[in-house]
């Protein structure tokens, strides 16, 4: 599809947009002595354009559209050519919209979302059920939970594939933002409006402690002991973190920069071999050391009256469609009982 805009220079009436084929449109201005060249550009150019815009970086978009950087500066050079003013500021490695690329951008969004959900509901109206979902789920659901029940819900639906990436919730809140996840599980509940999100399952926080440790033996700590050890913190993106920052501070008044922080690492496995190497304690999810419990190699231990539950968040963009496959996945996950 082609979107072809006609306007008259120089004259207060709105520009009208005509949708035609690409290869057969033709029209002419009212008045020739005022004729400028016809705006013309396709669906591929504003998927490429809204991609630079959304990554302020034209490498970024052109590895997120599958083109060389060198093709797609030369789109946009051609698109800004076209319509005959500049959209977008090179500001160093930091792309940003113009005025005119913002309002350009605007429109193209909604543009792209009527293709893609009518192309969605043809898919749905055709009944297809096979093909990719692409979601993320932050490192205790990607890594403890959503595996196993992936599992069932590919034996419910064997033509669809599940891509899943795995990172902290601030990194898949932000995918499903950028659009390049569909649906996303994460550690706390987004305050972003472009987010539609439910709650899933229940998970609690514990302090994790390696066995022939002094606290091994106990089963509550007080709050107030936490500083004095050792301890293992992880990245601030972190759902746990985040989550533990805010019980401290609400429930005991504290804050976990008084504390002997040793560490901070990127995900509850390399927390695990910390904690198990000696080198601290740490707060972990009570999944994610289910079987170091079993087998007696981690403890956990409840903070005394600090009760830290917390819940995980099914999250996807508002804004856009999800795909019957999606749809389809996001109906199991609500029903699927508290791991």
């Amino acid at each position: 599809m082609k979107i072809t805009c006609l306007g008259e220079a120089g004259s207060r009436q709105k520009a009208k947009c005509l949708l035609t084929p690409a290869h057969s449109y033709f029209a002419m201005p009212p008045n020739k002595k005022t004729r400028r060249p016809f705006i013309d550009f396709d669906l591929r150019q504003l998927e490429i354009f809204c991609k630079v815009v959304e990554l302020k970086s034209f490498s970024k978009a052109a590895e997120a559209v599958f083109l060389a950087q060198a093709s797609v500066s030369e789109r946009i050079s051609t698109l800004e050519a076209m319509i005959g003013t500049r959209l977008l500021d090179r500001l160093g490695r930091t792309v940003l919209p113009t005025a005119a690329g913002r309002r350009l951008y605007a429109l193209a969004i909604e543009l792209l979302e009527m293709k893609r959900a009518a192309c969605l509901e043809m898919e749905d109206f055709l009944g297809l059920k096979k093909g990719e979902v692409e979601m993320g789920g932050s490192t205790i659901p990607g890594e403890y939970i959503l595996p196993k029940i992936i599992g069932r819900f590919h034996e419910k639906y064997p033509g669809i594939s599940v891509n899943m990436s795995v990172g902290d919730s601030r990194q898949i809140e932000s995918r499903v933002v950028e659009g390049s996840l569909e649906l996303g599980v994460i550690g706390y509940k987004s305050t972003n409006n472009r987010i539609e999100q439910f709650r899933l399952w229940e998970d609690e926080l514990v302090v994790a402690v390696p066995k022939g440790h002094a606290l091994y033996g106990r089963s509550r700590i007080p709050g107030e002991e936490l500083p004095g050890w050792p301890f293992i913190i992880r990245e601030p993106g972190s759902g746990t973190f985040r989550m533990f920052k805010q019980h401290l501070e609400r429930g005991l008044g504290m804050d976990v920069t008084g504390f002997h922080v040793v560490a901070s690492l990127g995900s509850s496995t390399a927390v695990k071999e910390a904690i198990k190497a000696g080198l601290g304690i740490s707060i972990l999810s009570i999944h994610a050391i289910e079987a170091e419990v079993n087998e007696g190699i981690l403890k956990p231990l409840r903070i005394k009256g600090l009760p830290m539950k917390r819940y995980f968040y099914l999250v996807h963009d508002k804004r856009r469609t999800l795909s019957p496959l999606a749809q389809a996945l996001k109906k199991f996950l609500l029903e699927w009982h508290q791991p």
